[in-house]
Order: C-alpha cells, then structure tokens, then sequence
C-alpha cells in the first residue's frame, strides 16, 4: 500500500537543498477548509498549518473520519497520522512494535532512515533511541529532576521570576515571549548546566535554531542551521572537558553525562544530540506553556475573571495550559514489525506519527476538549507529555516554574493584556510562540 521515502536521497544530500525550494514545492492554501480537501490528500504535518494556527480543524477531521491516516506524499515522505487519544497511548506504550531509533527515521517526522548516517547530520540522543540504551542514558541526568532535588530549586526560581516581573515595563507594549518565557527558561537552563548566566542567550538561539532549520527565514539550507549548532558543540566540548577533569562528577547535566557509564564515551555527534534534547526540552516546552497561558487567558476572559478572583486555581490551570498549548505537538516512530492499529494495516517500515496535540482535543477522553477549563477535575490527564518510556523526563520543573510565574505574576498584576497579534512558529514539531504583544495596565 505505502512507498518508502525517496531512497535515492541521502541524509547529506537532503540537508543541502534549499529551504525556499521545498517550501515553494510543498506550499499549502492554510485558508481553505480542510474538509473540502480530499481525505487522501490531507498532510496534517505540514508546518505551514502551524504557523497559521489552522492546524486544528485538520485534526478535527481525522479524528472523526480517519483516525489513522496514511498520507503518502508529502514534502517527509509517506507518513501514518494517530490522532486519537487511546490509539496514541498504544503506540507511544508499545515501543517493541514502534521504534525511536535514530537510524530508522527517529522522533521527529522529517526524520530519515540511514543504516550508517553521516555524523554530520545526524544527532543520536537518548530520546531517540530504543531499550536498552534509551533507559541506561536517561538514568545518568534523571537525578536532575527528582522530586528532591526540583524542591530545592522552588526557591530560586521564585526569586528570578520576581526579579523578571518586577523589571517589565508599565502601560507599554512589549514582547512577553521574549522579556518572560525566554528569560526566565533562560536562566534556568544555564544553572542546570552550570554555566555562566551571561550565556544563558546561546542556549536560547541554539534552541532556536533547531526548530528552524528548514525555516527559509533563518537558513538558506538545513545544512547551513547544522553549521550553526556545530557551534553549540563547541562550546560544550570545553565545559565537558573541564568537567570530566574533576575526579567526582558535579550537580549539573554536564558532569552527569561526562561521568555517566553509558555517556562518558559518546562520540561528539552524540553528546551534541544529548545536549541539544536537554537544551530543547527545558526551553521550548516550559517557555511556549509560559506565553500560551497569558494568550489563553486573553481569549477566555471568563476564566482569567475567575483566576483574578481565586489565585488558589493556579494549582489545576498550569496542567489545562500545558493540554491546551501542547508544546511537543508530535513524536514520530518507525513500525519495527507488521502490526494494526485502529483497524489499519501498518508494515515494517513505514512511519508512524503521533499528534498528541490532537489526542488531547479527543473529546471520547478529554470533557469538553475545545475549551479552556481552569479548575477541570482531572487536569493532568493529557498526552503533552508523551507517554510510557519516553515520558518527558522534566515535566516537574516545567509545572513548577510555570505555577511560580503566575503566581508571581498574580501577586503583582491586575491583568497581562495582549494587544496584538500572536506570531507563531513554522513547525509541526515544537507548539510555539514567537511573539506576543501584550501591555500590563500601571
């Protein structure tokens, strides 16, 4: 039924075509109604849906139609879309059947089969990889987010969101995701890495620069972004050989992987792919939840009213925001075995997309899964997180700082005010926000 992605092209030659190109190849009409597009034609994962914040409705479609979709062309390849939440739980439980492994195509939708990559390209980490090095990995920086170790740092991210806050402008309009989200993300990451504050920005631009690799506003080629995070290696090369130096490994992410068993030996491909993820998962996620709660609020004013009136509901609205907002709007896997799934046969091979932003708008699971609920009676039952093995590894610390900004921000401000239009990110990967007006009333 399904052709594999054009194997005639390999990884390297895939970097270096021109990101205007396959963005004029593949352009979409984000204005049309996506039911008068033929089922068999839908490509749900195209990122210009998600910039133009239309993405939605397509997964509408599919979960009432095709929950599990094949898609056999696009600018990825052929691709299987789940969009229900208990078909999501399955795959995302069943990784003997559904692979993470890099060399087959990884985590991401763009990702590509290469039984021997070029290291140049291709970024091993421990996310994308299967039992058991996933598990042995992932135990070496686990301490950093035991429920211990997260208390210890409540009081200081408490002190850096208040310092953030009380620096913001009154009665004029600024960008929220840049002087809260960013900063705040910012400064965490570089204590958990344990290096200085003032380079807390290079984190921030290499975050960003994966998220824009394919993004013709940033790079002219894929291979030119990969030049750019080259650089991040760089700069961690040094810090790990300062680190591995020390006869006990410090408390922060680099000594644990310079010390770790299972990581002291990783080539610089692999080290650059491990810090990247880290990179990645504590900016991106906590930094978009940061900014699509102050948007949320905006266009629930009801619910913000409530807020205003019980701060106690913090507690149960930093889950609904993370649901709502969905971060990590998807996580690929390669079927490693002929299997079914949702009535549909899927063969070894092919690629198998989960849209966890669309199991958590499943309305069979999730109450009233269009609307924003602050106090929901069980709020943390949502799939942005993943689930089963690969469940995200600092979801703790990105709640906890998102429950310590609002409720600083409560303390503070009668009301964070957008005042302008949203810009969004150009990706079905990363859920993200790149700009919010906004203005808080002096």
């Amino acid at each position: 039924m399904s052709k594999q992605p054009d194997e005639a092209i390999s990884r390297s030659e895939m970097m270096r075509r021109s990101n205007q190109e396959v963005a004029e190849l593949w352009a979409i009409d984000t204005e049309c109604d996506p039911r008068d597009v033929p089922l068999d034609q839908l490509n749900p994962g195209h990122p210009d849906l998600f910039e133009a914040r239309v993405e939605l409705s397509y997964f509408a479609r599919l979960r009432e139609e095709d929950p599990v979709h094949y898609c056999a062309d696009s600018q990825f390849g052929p691709y299987w879309s789940v969009t229900k939440y208990r078909d999501i739980v399955e795959v995302d439980s069943s990784h003997q059947i559904y692979s993470s492994d890099s060399r087959l195509g990884g985590i991401t939708l763009g990702g590509i089969a290469d039984p021997d990559p070029d290291p140049t390209f291709h970024l091993p980490m421990f996310i994308q990889e299967d039992p058991p090095k996933h598990d042995d990995q992932r135990k070496t920086v686990a301490p950093m987010f035991t429920p211990r170790h997260l208390t210890t740092m409540a009081e200081l991210i408490r002190e850096r969101a208040g310092t953030i806050l009380d620096a913001l402008p009154r009665n004029e309009e600024f960008n929220w995701v840049r002087e809260v989200s960013v900063e705040l993300t910012g400064q965490m990451l570089a204590t958990l890495f344990d290096i200085p504050q003032e380079d807390r920005h290079k984190l921030i631009h290499w975050s960003d620069t994966t998220q824009n690799i394919a993004n013709p506003e940033f790079f002219d080629t894929p291979e030119a972004g990969f030049q750019e995070l080259w650089k991040c290696y760089e700069y961690f090369d040094a810090v790990w050989k300062e680190r591995a130096a020390l006869d006990a490994p410090g408390n922060d992410l680099i000594s644990m992987l310079a010390h770790g068993e299972s990581t002291r030996d990783m080539p610089p491909n692999e080290y650059l792919g491990n810090v990247l993820l880290l990179i990645v998962g504590g900016n991106d996620t906590t930094r978009n939840s940061i900014s699509a709660g102050v948007l949320a609020l905006n266009e629930n004013p009801a619910e913000y009213e409530r807020l205003l009136q019980n701060p106690g509901l913090v507690t149960s609205m930093v889950p609904e925001i993370i649901r709502w907002q969905t971060p990590v709007a998807h996580m690929a896997r390669t079927v490693a075995e002929d299997t079914e799934l949702g009535g549909k046969h899927l063969t070894k091979g092919e690629r198998v997309v989960m849209w966890y932003i669309s199991g958590n708008r499943d309305e069979e699971v999730i109450e009233n899964a269009d609307q924003f609920i602050i106090d929901r009676a069980n709020p943390r039952q949502h799939l942005a997180f993943g689930f089963g093995i690969h469940r995200c590894l600092g979801n703790r610390l990105g709640e906890m700082q998102l429950k310590i900004i609002w409720e600083e921000i409560l303390k503070r401000f009668p009301t964070v005010e957008v005042v302008g239009d949203p810009v969004y990110l150009k990706s079905s990967f990363i859920r993200g926000i790149r700009e919010l007006p906004v203005r808080i009333p002096g």
